[in-house]
């Protein structure tokens, strides 16, 4: 297809040079904002047919990415991508707060205890998780603020 994006740019191809636009067992692979990646060409974006969620990875994408890490024996990447499945539900600004919050010497085991109530409350019990084991691994290592 002239013009799309490739693998240079981002996008896996297949042996043949085409491009990949669902995995192994049918499913369509879409963008954030639910658009088919095969419509996610440069003449899209020039004609302004392409926003931010456009972008992002679907929270699907990285599921079926973290199906594919456990059964090559990697759980720890699988958590990850699963992890990275729930922030993908949170604004950008939301991530970040996340972020500088983990940071040791950033917050206190109350601030994170708090952050990870806040977490679980919405869904991203993954997150909130990481962030309560991180409250606990800080005090006992003298890494709060």
């Amino acid at each position: 297809m002239a013009g799309s994006m490739c693998h240079r740019a981002g996008w896996p191809t297949c042996a043949g040079g085409s491009e990949v636009t669902e995995v192994a067992d049918g499913t369509e692979i879409r963008a954030l904002s639910g658009k088919p990646v095969e419509n996610l060409t440069v003449e899209a974006v020039r004609a302004g047919e392409v926003g931010v969620a456009d972008l992002r990875i679907h929270p699907d994408t990285l599921e079926r990415q973290a199906v594919v890490a456990e059964q090559h024996d990697n759980p720890q990447l699988a958590e990850n991508l699963r992890r990275a499945a729930e922030l993908t539900l949170i604004a950008d600004d939301e991530v970040l707060a996340i972020y500088e919050a983990l940071r040791p010497g950033r917050s206190t085991p109350a601030d994170l205890t708090t952050l990870a109530a806040s977490l679980a409350a919405r869904g991203l019990t993954r997150c909130a998780a990481l962030v309560t084991e991180a409250a606990d691994v800080y005090a006992r290592r003298g890494l709060c603020g």
